[in-house]
């Protein structure tokens, strides 16, 4: 009965000496963990920062969709003589021109 105590000691000893070294390796490797997954947040990789231009891109091309399709219906009304059609003509195209002269 005592051998067999014996081995069951040795061999949890051996188990758990591997635990308490990883144990021990996570606890010394946490900060770096920390602070790289800190610094991975706060930048930008360069595929995110594309993914964003080309989304503001679109945004801003749908846009420009929208508008010259109003444009295109109030300079009917506006060529028919209706001044409120010229006026909001007059205000798109000033957004039109705004958002063309805007950098990507």
């Amino acid at each position: 009965m005592a051998g067999k105590t014996i081995w069951i000691a040795a061999l949890a000893s051996l188990t758990l000496s591997g635990c308490i070294a990883r144990t021990a390796a996570d606890i010394i490797t946490a900060p770096v963990k920390v602070v790289s997954k800190g610094v991975d947040l706060a930048t930008t990789s360069q595929s995110e920062a594309d993914e964003k231009r080309g989304r503001a891109i679109r945004q801003r091309e749908e846009r420009l969709g929208q508008l010259a399709r109003r444009k295109e219906k109030f300079t009917k009304k506006c060529e028919k003589g209706k001044r409120k059609a010229c006026t909001e003509v007059a205000a798109i195209d000033d957004e039109m021109e705004r958002l063309l002269s805007e950098p990507y």
